[in-house]
């Protein structure tokens, strides 16, 4: 017999609990299934990865190119289903969404979410939202923004591990069934451009390729590319007669030669740009992000730079490129070029003493003058757009992609998700339309008393008389729709949740691994809080007086991986922006969680 006291055995720590997922919902259906309804039942023991996005969203653009690698290495165990929560109108519509899925070559199911059921559901609040769920239903961890994809990977890899040993993973084939392959001559083409000659060249984008078009727009002279372009958008002719394209995916502009048929690559590493990474430099030591027009202007090639919401110019004498507007800071605000936000921009037009912008996820059309100052002529931000023509500073696109500057001194506007062609006139301060029924237009050429505009989802080139007279259209306005969260005066706890992927710590190498910029729409709406930090929570005044409005997030972690072995550890950036609508109650919350990775536990 033993007397001795019994050893103590520490309590284990408490558990989380597990939250099931709920169910996937859309009044749109499924897409790329079939026809075949999808539940979350048939996904029982496998990974499922929602990713929840918009296809007006660069971000998720982006997204879905980081998941095609974790997507083919992992098809028989890792189902990914994307979730399509709109932002605009015609976002909502169904056919769209199905010519977006097909357009970013999207090969994994789709639902069609319009009402944003789904996304209420699983409490998302940003685009690009992803969701892991393990093979036996539950939520396992949510990343906002980019630059997760190695996360999910060690997380995927752990999950196969641990529900192999267990017995409740599946191996098989997914539930995607490609589309019909459907025969056209273009398919959904970015951007045109009169060569001297007399023909068009044309992005032809879907399809990875130029196209030269004969004069009437239709007959095809020869297709340039042979797998070297990834989605092409923008092309400006160059002052020594080559065509510069923007090979958006890439993260590249290429110099093609009409003449002999060359094609180099004269800016871009073929790598995205990260926050950290050079903004200068030799041309081709520089990362790009997203480029998606070109104009030339001045005495260099100026680049809507999408991904990174600035304009960065590209000098041929000196063969360099650097920022030339914007901060990176998504939102519309003028004034000097370095101060300026901008919102994806998307198009470009130059004039002798302008630079046009359609700066599309703010529905705004902007410009630049010589003196490299930011100004707005139509538009207000980044949650009201709509049909409606008249003053300028009343007036509202939706969603703009092209700018063609006209010559009276106006500008034609491609406004992609009106369907229609617009005008802004600067001597009269007036918005007209010129034309209606032109399938989501992305770009536009003038061709004498003509203009040819790219009608992308028409797969062609339509063209038009420029009219004397406006058409009249029946004026609507919309704001963004998405819930208010409700938040109560004075006070608020900003907590923006990020966990380190397991076998990575923040990278404090270089200073803080971590920074926050807040923001408001009303300014007022903050009595204090708003501008940078390094510390992800933050303590937010909300001012009483303010009924409602946008509190603006914008976060940035660095991570690396925790080995003290490796001299060179792998380092990774997630960033995410977000745009939350408040509404000031007396019952509100007093704290505000975003999760950039991991599971808010608080």
């Amino acid at each position: 017999m033993n007397d001795a006291a019994p050893a103590t055995t520490p309590a284990p720590a408490p558990r989380r609990a597990r939250v099931r997922a709920p169910e996937l919902i859309g009044k749109g259906g499924w897409i790329n299934t079939g026809g075949k309804d999808l539940k979350l039942a048939d996904f029982r023991g496998r990974t499922l990865i929602l990713d929840f996005w918009t296809f007006c969203c660069i971000n998720c653009l982006h997204v879905l190119d980081e998941l095609r690698e974790l997507e083919e290495k992992h098809r028989d165990t890792v189902v990914i289903i994307g979730v399509h929560s709109p932002k605009f109108v015609h976002e909502a519509e169904h056919q769209a969404v199905v010519d977006a899925v097909e357009r970013y070559q999207v090969h994994h199911p789709v639902l069609d979410d319009p009402e944003l059921a789904t996304w209420k559901q699983y409490a998302v609040r940003a685009w690009p939202t992803l969701v892991v769920i393990d093979p036996e239903g539950y939520v396992v961890a949510q990343h906002a923004g980019e630059g997760h994809a190695h996360a999910i990977e060690k997380l995927v890899e752990e999950l196969e591990a641990a529900h192999a040993a267990k017995g409740t993973l599946r191996r098989g084939d997914g539930p995607y069934v490609a589309p019909e392959p459907v025969a056209t001559d273009l398919r959904f083409p970015g951007k045109a451009v009169l060569l001297p000659s007399g023909n068009f060249l044309v992005s032809d984008s879907t399809r990875n390729q130029l196209v030269e078009l004969e004069p009437d727009g239709e007959s095809v002279v020869r297709r340039i590319g042979d797998g070297r372009f990834n989605e092409p958008q923008g092309l400006a002719l160059l002052p020594d007669g080559r065509v510069a394209v923007a090979d958006t995916v890439n993260h590249a502009i290429r110099a093609y030669d009409p003449e002999t048929g060359v094609i180099e690559t004269i800016a871009g590493t073929g790598r995205q740009w990260w926050q950290g990474s050079p903004t200068s430099g030799p041309a081709l030591e520089v990362a790009l992000s997203s480029p998606w027009d070109l104009a030339w202007w001045g005495d260099r090639l100026w680049i809507a730079m999408a991904g990174v919401h600035q304009l960065w110019s590209y000098d041929p004498v000196a063969g360099t490129v650097e920022v030339a507007a914007g901060t990176t800071n998504e939102g519309l605000v003028d004034g000097p070029a370095a101060e300026a936000w901008f919102a994806q921009p998307s198009g470009l037009a130059a004039t002798e003493e302008r630079l046009w912008i359609a700066d599309s996820e703010t529905s705004a059309v902007r410009w630049i003058d010589r003196d490299l100052v930011v100004h707005t002529a139509v538009g207000t931000g980044l949650f009201d757009f709509g049909h409606r023509d008249g003053a300028a500073d009343q007036a509202l696109l939706q969603h703009p992609l092209g700018v063609t500057a006209l010559p009276d001194g106006s500008v034609a506007i491609s406004d992609t998700y009106n369907h229609a062609l617009r005008r802004f006139d600067p001597a009269t301060g007036e918005v007209t339309t010129l034309a209606t029924d032109v399938r989501e237009p992305s770009g536009a050429v003038l061709v004498g008393d003509d203009i040819v505009v790219v009608e992308s989802a028409r797969h062609r080139l339509t063209r038009l008389r420029l009219p004397e007279e406006a058409v009249r259209v029946e004026a609507v306005a919309h704001r963004t729709r998405r819930a208010a969260t409700e938040v109560a005066p004075g006070t608020l706890r900003l907590d923006v949740v990020f966990q380190a992927p397991a076998g990575q710590k923040l990278d404090t190498r270089y200073g803080p691994s971590t920074r926050l910029l807040v923001s408001s729409t009303p300014p007022e709406l903050l009595r204090g809080g708003d501008g940078a930090g390094s510390d992800l929570s933050r303590e937010l005044e909300i001012d009483p007086a303010v009924t409602e409005g946008v509190l603006h997030v914008s976060a940035m972690a660095a991570s690396c991986d925790d080995d003290p072995a490796n001299e060179y550890p792998a380092c990774h950036v997630h960033q995410q922006d977000w745009g939350v609508p408040v509404r000031v109650s007396s019952d509100g919350v007093s704290r505000l969680p975003l999760v950039l990775a991991g599971m808010d536990e608080a």
